[in-house]
């Protein structure tokens, strides 16, 4: 019986897949424990630029390993999610499969989850809408919050928002920091600060959590994010 047979996929460029090997990457322990299970792994560098080879790859395979972050140097996984479910039904399987990801691996899982041991009170914004008539009040309200973009990684479109001005300043004015390594603190309208974020309601799988920051940091990924008391949460989903 021939063995197994499993593709690592991960993000690369032309050059990458050229030259993948099972030793000259970061997954290499990984291809070594499969190895030593009698099971074949081979590399799937990806990139949009040759999503078709990479396809007809993968479906050579019986199973394929994903390592794709949702958000890498401007890249989402827009097209590569299509391709995974189109390899997924013909008969590969795919770990993790994108619609898994969508059900666990997003931050509306806070909100779904809320009434658990771990959850707090936690708000779900579908729309731009919504966002724009209730996320101004509550940050009046509630003090500092942390948001998060629905689906994201490496601290990309999570920040801490504060009021930096009384709420009967016109201009309503917030103190903002982004959780991306390097970013410093700004501050501007409360009014252009929701609008940067529009286009995480715009693009594929976005969306943000809200919360009530405390002064320590943890190290998450390549970035440091606030971390998040057990108070108020809001997390918001683009439609």
């Amino acid at each position: 019986m021939a063995p197994f047979r499993i593709a690592i996929l991960w993000r690369g460029d032309r050059e990458a897949r050229r030259t993948a090997s099972a030793q000259n990457n970061r997954y290499h322990r990984i291809f070594e424990e499969l190895s030593g299970l009698g099971i074949h792994a081979e590399p799937a560098v990806y990139d949009e630029e040759f999503a078709d080879e990479v396809c007809e790859q993968l479906l050579k395979v019986d199973g394929v390993l994903v390592w794709v972050d949702p958000l890498s140097r401007g890249k989402t996984r827009a097209l590569l999610d299509p391709m995974l479910r189109d390899v997924a039904s013909r008969g590969p399987w795919i770990s993790a499969h994108p619609d898994v990801i969508l059900k666990m691996g997003t931050k509306e899982v806070l909100y779904r989850t809320k009434h658990l041991g771990w959850g707090t009170d936690t708000h779900l914004y579908r729309t731009a809408t919504e966002f724009d008539a209730m996320f101004p009040s509550r940050l009046q309200s509630d003090g500092p919050r942390v948001l998060k973009q629905n689906r994201g990684n490496d601290g990309q479109g999570v920040w801490k928002v504060e009021p930096a001005s009384a709420p009967t300043d016109a201009a309503n004015v917030v103190r903002v920091l982004h959780a991306l390594r390097g970013s410093v603190p700004e501050e501007l309208p409360l009014t252009e600060f929701m609008s940067r974020c529009e286009t995480y309601f715009a693009s594929g799988g976005m969306g943000v959590v809200m919360s009530a920051p405390v002064p320590e940091c943890r190290r998450s990924g390549d970035s440091d994010v606030p971390q998040i008391r057990r108070s108020n949460r809001d997390t918001r989903h683009r439609a």
